[in-house]
């Protein structure tokens, strides 16, 4: 599949706990990149492979002068850091300003990581935690690079409603046209809920229903439990059998739906484990 870019439209729906969770059961290699213009999040709550703090020198900071001369996708290896539950990060600037060394360089990254699935030497898929987005926001140049474009809402009216008019913007500005054209063109358009498991299939049916009717091209491509418990367990601030939680096993659920429907070029899914706390493997994960 290639790159996978994660984002929301406004609110907390938990982008970067979505991106954590989703990488961590992906069904082959994959790097995680925290593209968020605004600045990233695991160098504060994950814990490096040595046991330390990730280096928030390393990552997005690092490749912005690399990707001024040029950017071969194995290069990203050279500024990527491991988690120490094994998840490979290309962590995140520190703080918004930093965006500014990467003006120009947006679709460069984009280029790079939708060519690392086809890398020789070290070929993986890429999640680009791309934050909260609007028609401005810089991340949004990675998208025309993306196989897939998901977009993250929780379940109130009002959330429904901006994720509907995001996707019916970013349809036109990527695909152009009339609406509905995402439904053939590239990147595909999908949206995830993060919702109560109780609830979700009638929400997915609604939703669905509210996508087509504003003929935006997308649609619900699944959803993630609503479990602060679990996103604690995730971020390492509680402890807990993370592979049991809602949370990871939704997110399973997703990466197989993704799969299954996307997933005819990718390689034979690698076996790896869910990070548990502080990024540690959970006890009994696996794929």
């Amino acid at each position: 599949m290639a790159l996978i870019a994660l984002a929301a439209d406004k609110g907390s729906p938990g982008v970067t706990t979505a991106a954590v969770a989703l990488s961590a059961v992906w069904p082959r290699r994959v790097l995680l990149a925290e593209t968020d213009p605004a600045g990233g999040d695991l160098v504060y709550r994950s814990a490096a492979a040595h046991g330390g703090p990730l280096n928030p020198n390393t990552g997005m900071l690092s490749i912005a002068a690399t990707a001024r001369r040029g950017l071969v996708p194995d290069q990203l290896w050279d500024h990527v850091q491991p988690l120490s539950g094994g998840l490979e990060v290309l962590v995140g600037l520190g703080v918004a300003e930093q965006a500014a060394g990467l003006a120009g360089l947006w679709p460069t990254l984009g280029r790079a990581f939708a060519q690392l699935a086809d890398s020789p030497h070290a070929p993986a898929d890429v999640i680009a935690d791309c934050g909260r987005i609007s028609g401005d926001t810089p991340a949004v140049e990675l998208f025309p690079h993306a196989a897939l474009v998901l977009l993250l809402s929780r379940t109130e009216p009002e959330a429904i409603a901006r994720v509907r008019d995001r996707a019916a913007a970013l349809s036109a500005k990527l695909h152009g046209g009339g609406r509905g054209a995402a439904t053939l063109a590239n990147p595909l358009i999908g949206v995830i809920l993060i919702a109560d498991p109780s609830d979700s299939a009638k929400l997915v049916h609604q939703v669905n229903d509210m996508l087509v009717a504003a003929q935006t091209g997308a649609r619900v491509v699944g959803t993630l439990a609503d479990d602060p418990s679990g996103a604690d367990q995730l971020a390492g601030r509680k402890r807990g059998r993370l592979d049991k939680s809602l949370l990871i096993r939704s997110a399973r659920k997703v990466t197989s739906d993704l799969y299954q429907q996307y997933g005819a070029a990718w390689a034979v899914p690698a076996h790896g484990q869910v990070p548990g706390p502080h990024g540690q493997p959970a006890a009994g994960a696996g794929r």
